[in-house]
């Protein structure tokens, strides 16, 4: 209860002994003002019926309240409120990471489409120029800056082609076989060949935007996996929060949905994982190590993410030393030395390294692992089991072949005896 209230009630209420009910909007008020003063305060559907009456009558009731002002603050405190019940931070919006992604996507789909067209029409008039010159923004730009392919001997590609690239290019341009073309014909596809560019001068700045809100939302997710997969694993769960909601086994196969309910409908093997795959510290493992390193990544991304979602910070915390461990786990399956030398900001750098046997000066046997009895039997079991399964398709194999044997020879001795 502020002082303000406090005043107003003493001097109107209580100082004037007044002994009449109390209408209290808010319900856990009116209890603090009975326990303080002893006053009987009333919350029910009558009162709340009388103050809708009063809000909506509040500019006839108070001399020189203006109506629009009015509106104004009561948009203001609903967005405060709803901001402080939500604990609502504007650098925390992801739906602007899910629209950024998408759009990005589209962009990459149209360019290609466009560059594509691009080659294909100017590839008439100068075909070989295609096989020099494989990048998209490259070509387009040379279209534009050579025009027709007489031209190319007197243009100067420097600032678009290294020297390696520009000399095999007026060389076969002199001798090229291309159709010639009207000037109609190349306006349009210098046209197109604009498009491309200013395409792709739009995907990269939206690219540099979307690493922008990636690492003011989610700057442990960023450290983790990356802008573009971040981004993707987001939008995908439809939000951050309901990717942080996510267990990490979900983590790790989100994106393969399709793939994972056929192999359950058809008793097959589920896939190990979706939109992580991508991930850089999955590209740098062997293939036959993929699996377990998308299990270790997911485990520690859905702790990346809870983190983003649920914490006020905007630097990376977990994620720094977690990629750390992750990429100690990858070298220890590629059995080679491990080396963990990232830490944040005032944390000491510690190395690990494995060393061989060979450098060891003697034999250290307590450093052997050994498996335990349980296991040991268990795997003896399954050695029998496999060697008994062996041996009885090797005696299905025998029976076979001799009745097949058997076969031949009676149909052998039964043509003889026809004859």
């Amino acid at each position: 209860m502020s002082k303000t209230l406090k005043k107003f009630i003493k001097k109107n209420i209580v100082k004037a002994e007044l002994t009449d009910e109390l209408a209290v909007a808010d319900k856990a008020l009116g209890g603090v003002i009975r326990d303080k003063f002893e006053i009987t305060c009333v919350n029910d559907d009558r009162v709340n019926e009388l103050m809708r009456g009063i809000r909506a009558q509040l500019t006839t009731l108070i001399e020189g309240l203006d109506e629009t002002k009015l509106k104004q603050s009561q948009l203001g405190l609903g967005h405060t409120l709803s901001r402080y019940k939500l604990k609502f931070s504007p650098d925390k919006v992801d739906t602007m990471i899910v629209q950024a992604i998408g759009l990005l996507d589209e962009l990459d789909k149209q360019i290609n489409i466009y560059a594509m067209r691009t080659k294909e029409w100017y590839g008439w008039h100068f075909p070989e120029m295609v096989k020099i010159v494989n990048d998209n923004l490259q070509y387009a730009r040379c279209v534009l800056k050579m025009g027709f392919r007489s031209n190319v001997k007197d243009t100067d590609f420097s600032d678009i082609l290294p020297t390696e690239l520009e000399e095999p290019l007026k060389e076969v341009g002199m001798v090229s076989m291309g159709t010639d073309i009207s000037d109609e014909d190349l306006s349009n596809i210098q046209e197109l060949a604009q498009e491309v560019i200013h395409l792709m001068e739009g995907r990269t700045q939206l690219y540099e935007y979307l690493c922008n809100r990636m690492n003011a939302i989610a700057p442990n997710l960023t450290v983790m996996v990356g802008e573009l997969v971040g981004a993707r694993l987001i939008a995908h769960a439809g939000s951050l929060m309901n990717l942080a909601k996510a267990p990490a086994s979900t983590v790790q196969i989100l994106g393969a949905e399709k793939a994972l309910f056929r192999a359950l409908k058809t008793k097959h093997d589920t896939p190990k994982f979706g939109l992580i795959y991508h991930a850089s510290l999955i590209g740098q493992a062997a293939p036959k190590n993929k699996g377990k390193i998308s299990r270790v990544l997911a485990a520690k991304t859905a702790l990346s993410i809870r983190v983003d979602a649920l914490g006020e910070t905007s630097e990376p915390t977990i994620a720094v030393e977690a990629r750390a461990k992750v990429e100690q786990r990858l070298r220890l399956l590629e059995g080679g030395a491990v080396t963990s030398s990232s830490s944040s900001k005032g944390r000491n750098t510690t190395t690990t390294t494995l060393s061989s046997s060979s450098s060891s000066s003697r034999y250290n046997a307590g450093a052997d692992v050994s498996l335990s009895s349980n296991k040991r039997a268990r795997d003896e079991d399954d050695d029998e089991e496999e060697a008994a399964a062996s041996s009885k398709k090797d005696k299905k194999e025998k029976k076979e072949k001799k009745d097949k044997k058997d076969k031949k020879s009676k149909k052998a001795k039964s043509d003889s005896d026809s004859d």
